[in-house]
């Protein structure tokens, strides 16, 4: 296994478990098979830019700085990513097609994979165009329709005021 697909699994457990400390993650791992010390484990952790919060319960929980249960910003950061640089945002099936300025998807794109916006199994995206695949369950159309009301745009797909 990989650095990156074992940094991609701790983060896939820290946003499904409720776990303390980086030896709690070790055994977690090793019982799916993954071997990692507690010393690469807490640099993965570091390297991901885990914190330590008290959840709900008052419980101690290690968690992702970026992760979107905790960051009630990330949504905020996403419409405000939208607003500043989609041109358009077009649909066709289960795909979105977001355009931007030339340099400008990568932005967008951040922002939407950190937003962990329902339904949306992906993003992929080039110089100045994102491609957004929709989930069956959520469909193009209701997504399309999010994130053009992210944007700004009217019915006709364009920015208010243009």
């Amino acid at each position: 296994m990989t650095k990156n697909q074992r940094q991609h699994r701790i983060t896939e457990l820290l946003n499904s478990s409720v776990i303390s400390t980086a030896a709690q993650l070790v055994a977690l791992l090793q019982a799916e098979g993954i071997s990692a010390t507690q010393a690469t484990v807490t640099r993965d952790l570091q390297e991901l830019g885990s914190v330590k919060i008290r959840n709900d319960d008052g419980v101690r929980q290690l968690t992702l700085a970026t992760s979107p249960v905790h960051s009630p910003g990330v949504s905020e950061h996403l419409r405000r990513m939208m607003g500043e640089w989609a041109l358009t945002v077009e649909l066709s099936s289960n795909i979105v097609v977001i355009r931007t300025p030339p340099g400008c998807a990568h932005v967008v794109a951040s922002a939407l994979d950190r937003s962990a916006l329902g339904g949306v199994l992906g993003c992929v995206a080039g110089d100045d165009t994102i491609i957004v695949i929709a989930s069956f369950e959520r469909g193009g159309a209701s997504l399309a329709k999010e994130l053009r009301a992210m944007a700004g745009f009217s019915s006709s797909n364009k920015k208010k005021g243009m």
